[in-house]
């Protein structure tokens, strides 16, 4: 928390000495503080500031991948006259054990389109998803594909 606070306040004296306060000045301000602060304490293993941010940008990388998959499969299957739907419910046994976490994932897991977190079960252990695009033959290839995607990269972030 005090590495953002020193990233923030270098990136305000960056916009001074500048004498530019435009958003890509600020932008750019702050990609030379952090890369500033990382030199400085790029021994120090014990910061998380500087896993979190990389970390941070994989996970979106990689639900704007799914969102942008997930909207060119419906659009696919909109426009072409054969139906390609195989709707079904699986059951993703989940490694998030916090309330956030499972939260998060839900809501991840329900604006990618194609699929709809239904549930989680009592204990916190398993999530209930609806897919409209299930491997009925392989339900295990839908379910690894939400434990090694979202959910793995949204665990590294916050953890």
């Amino acid at each position: 928390m005090r590495t953002l606070l020193y990233n923030i306040f270098l990136t305000a004296i960056w916009g001074m000495l500048t004498m530019n306060l435009s958003v890509g000045n600020v932008i750019i301000g702050f990609i030379v503080s952090y890369m500033s602060l990382w030199f400085v304490q790029r021994k120090n293993k014990e910061n998380r500031y500087f896993l979190f941010l990389p970390r941070f940008l994989a996970f979106s990388f990689l639900f704007f991948k799914e969102v942008t998959i997930g909207s060119f499969k419906i659009l696919y299957d909109i426009i072409t006259p054969r139906h390609y739907m195989n709707p079904g419910i699986i059951a993703v046994p989940l490694t998030a054990q916090t309330d956030l976490e499972i939260t998060i994932l839900a809501n991840a897991i329900t604006l990618t389109p194609g699929t709809i977190s239904l549930a989680v079960s009592d204990d916190k252990s398993t999530l209930y998803v609806y897919s409209v695009y299930l491997d009925r033959d392989d339900k295990q290839k839908s379910i690894d594909a939400i434990k090694n995607g979202l959910e793995k990269k949204l665990l590294e972030v916050l953890r």
